[in-house]
Parts: C-alpha cells; structure tokens; sequence
C-alpha cells in the first residue's frame, strides 16, 4: 500500500527523482487520503493550514468571500494537479485569505504543512516548485481580477459559458444561477438578468438548474469583442 500511495505521489511531483531516499519516505509516511462530498468546505487560511493538497479525483475550487458573504472564485483545481495555497501559512508572502471547498465529490491526498515546509527549506527543488506554483496560481487571480474589472459583465458571461461547455465537451451546462454568480463574481440577481436576456436573443435556454447553449456562434463573437 505504501509503495502504491508513493508511485501516486511521484505522478504529481516534477522533483521527485531529487529527493533523497529519506525525503521520499517522509513524504509517503505523512501522506493522508481523504474524500470530501460536493460543496465541503476544505480550508480557511486564517484558521487552519490544511497541508498541500494532490486531488486525486473530482476537483476543488479556490475563492475569496467579501464582508457581505459574496463569493468570488478565483481558480479550481482540477484531477491531477496540486494545491500549495492550502500550505499557505509557512508562506509569509501569501497574505490574502483564501477558501478551499469541494467543487465535485473528491478524493485527495495532503502533505502536512510541517513536513512540506521542511522539504522545502531543506531541498531547493521543492522550493522551486512551490515558487513555480506559486506564481502560476498568482496568475490565473490576476486573470480573475482582470475580468471582473475590466470587462462587462455580458462578454464575461459569455466567455465563462464557453469555457464552461468546451471543459464538459457539453452545451448543456448542469449549473444554478447561483453557483454561475460565485464563478463570476457578480449577485446572483444580476446573473439571472443577464441569462434572461440572453435567452430573449436566442443564445441560451434556461431551465431548473441548467442552461443549454443554443446560439454558441454569437456568445463566441460577444466574447471576443
């Protein structure tokens, strides 16, 4: 079994072949296997520091909460990637809270914080990982915030259904208006305005907890402009 768990851990980690025999039995010993049921809270960065986080399956979603209880989703995690923001708290650079919660039923594997940590203050290829993570995670919210700031909400809309319907390989997306404004950070009313209005032009069908794309022709042009 722990020969299994560690040949699943050397599948997410590009250093592994630079560790040393020690370095990889603490990683194997520590490793824990966990399943969260869809819409689990995972993780809250100013009360817990959960470890870093392999999904093994399913897929988790990262956000930001405002004062007012509205959510803003920042970057998910999808089946065969890592998490390092959920190891945040031995990063003194990261100083936003972030959530972690269940986007699909998952099952993941953590790495303790504490033993992460070691690696990566004893181990320069680990810490280039983390960096390397780090970075790229920075963009995808620098890309979040990009849209919500700079551009209207009908073309982000748009190129979120999009997006939504080439991930799945579906035009029929199974979402509610609800879980639509937590991914585009907006109220949940003025989603449903905007679902509504495209409904009138013909580029969407709307139904209980789904919407069928129908005219994907003109969401791809709004998208584009």
């Amino acid at each position: 079994m722990e020969k299994e768990k560690c040949g699943q851990l050397k599948d997410f980690f590009p250093f592994w072949e630079k560790l040393t025999a020690a370095e990889m039995e603490s990683i194997c010993r520590s490793a824990a296997e966990m399943t969260y049921s869809r819409g689990s809270f995972i993780h809250r960065a100013s009360e817990d520091c959960v470890g870093v986080i392999l999904v093994q399956a399913g897929a988790l979603r990262v956000y930001i909460q405002s004062e007012d209880g509205r959510d803003i989703t920042l970057f998910r995690i999808e089946e065969g990637e890592a998490c390092i923001l959920s190891a945040s708290c031995f990063m003194q650079e990261i100083t936003f809270e972030i959530l972690i919660d269940a986007e699909e039923d998952s099952r993941v594997t953590v790495i303790p914080t504490a033993v992460f940590k070691k690696l990566s203050d004893e181990n320069i290829y680990v810490e280039n990982f983390v960096y390397k993570q780090t970075t790229e995670r920075f963009s995808d919210v620098m890309w979040t915030m990009q849209q919500i700031l700079f551009m209207s909400f009908d073309r982000r809309l748009a190129v979120f259904l999009i997006d939504e319907s080439a991930k799945t390989g579906k035009d029929t997306l199974t979402m509610t208006h609800d879980q639509i404004s937590k991914y585009t950070g907006s109220a949940r009313e003025v989603v449903s305005r905007m679902l509504k209005y495209f409904e009138n032009e013909g580029m969407v069908e709307l139904g209980r907890g789904r919407v069928r794309l129908k005219d994907k022709k003109r969401l791809k042009e709004l998208a584009r402009q």
